[in-house]
């Protein structure tokens, strides 16, 4: 009998520089779609949003957010200008996600927002649990509101992560992860 715990214990990221065809077709794309959005949700708001960006789009999009980088630093090397032509380009499909809180709820908009995040986060066990490698990934274009107007977010909302998804080309070292102990305490009055 498998771990149920297995994808849990066993998830780790896969750079985005090493993620390749095949991605998730459409009917498996839907279904860890339709997965990755059972998150909390206090007050059922639906904080969030996806962009799904794939094919010539993503890349006329990191074209797009290459030419507005060096609007923002005319002096970007040349290195960096190809780091943001190829933002998009390696994995075969990227998820952006788009927190959309609700500004007139009493729901504070922390909770909101980590349910943005929790929702990227179901994208990552998501894609390792169906045999895909993913990385969270943000960078400059996150944050940035002429990038937020090129995807077509209003003022109130903002990008969470890009969730990049492929098939892992090569193996990827195991990461350390910190001691139980030197992160867990017990509270005691």
């Amino acid at each position: 009998m498998t771990d149920p715990l297995h994808t849990l214990l066993t998830r780790q990221s896969i750079p985005s520089r090493q993620l390749g065809e095949p991605a998730p077709d459409d009917a498996t794309l839907e279904r860890l779609l339709e997965a990755a959005i059972r998150v909390p949700d206090h007050g059922k708001l639906v904080p969030w949003r996806l962009i799904i960006l794939r094919g010539p789009a993503k890349l006329e999009l990191g074209q797009r957010l290459a030419h507005m980088a060096l609007e923002k630093q005319p002096d970007l090397s040349e290195a960096k200008r190809e780091k943001e032509r190829t933002r998009f380009a390696h994995a075969p499909l990227v998820i952006a996600v788009v927190a959309c809180p609700n500004l007139d709820s009493p729901i504070p908009q922390q909770e909101q927002l980590l349910s943005a995040g929790c929702l990227a986060y179901n994208l990552l066990l998501g894609a390792q649990a169906l045999g895909f490698g993913a990385q969270w990934l943000t960078g400059w274009a996150a944050y940035d509101r002429d990038a937020a107007r090129e995807f077509g977010l209003a003022d109130h909302e903002h990008i969470i992560s890009f969730v990049h998804i492929g098939t892992a080309q090569c193996e990827v070292p195991k990461r350390t992860r910190p001691a139980l102990a030197d992160v867990v305490s017990t509270w005691a009055p």
